[in-house]
């Protein structure tokens, strides 16, 4: 058997799933590499499909969940989350896409706790807002900083008189 068709069945329920669920209309795109497979879920169904993945196909952690700045793109925000199934050894990628003018999310804090973190992160980075999270504040930045870091369009060296900075490092106030 070669390793492609093992990757098929390795991924046969997903498969059966986003069929089944979703028939002819196929809103789910899937997307295959030679070790994992990404799923593209519209957000408005992403709270229905990520409780099915865990819960019926026992993609169980959540490893993370990353944003990206697609910035020229309609859809400018992806948010991916990297799901394991611990039993069977497989990875899967959801993917969800949100625009410029309204980044928002559903959160997945009530499905995996741990989700709580990377959204705040994300909303920290980039912007995007995470519906029914239980703490969605800043992680790095202070709460009244008006920008967000990793949109493309942020300058690389940061914008100048955007946040108080120290004006010595504790080394140097040792030494003095």
């Amino acid at each position: 058997m070669s390793n492609h068709n093992s990757h098929n069945d390795a991924y046969s329920d997903i498969m059966a799933y986003v069929e089944h669920e979703h028939g002819v209309s196929h809103p789910i795109s899937v997307y295959r590499s030679t070790s994992d497979l990404t799923l593209v879920v519209p957000r408005d169904l992403l709270i229905e499909t990520l409780p099915k993945l865990k819960e019926e196909h026992h993609f169980i952690y959540l490893v993370d969940i990353v944003g990206t700045d697609r910035f020229v793109e309609g859809d400018r925000f992806e948010i991916l989350y990297n799901l394991i199934d611990l039993k069977q050894g497989r990875r899967l990628v959801v993917k969800t896409l949100a625009n410029e003018d309204t980044p928002i999310v559903p959160s997945a804090s009530a499905i995996w706790t741990n989700a709580s973190w990377h959204e705040r992160e994300i909303f920290d980075m980039y912007g995007v807002h995470f519906t029914e999270h239980p703490d969605l504040r800043r992680v790095y930045l202070p709460e009244d900083f008006e920008y967000y870091p990793l949109r493309k369009e942020f300058p690389l060296l940061g914008i100048p008189g955007s946040i108080d900075l120290p004006t010595s490092t504790p080394d140097q106030e040792a030494s003095s």
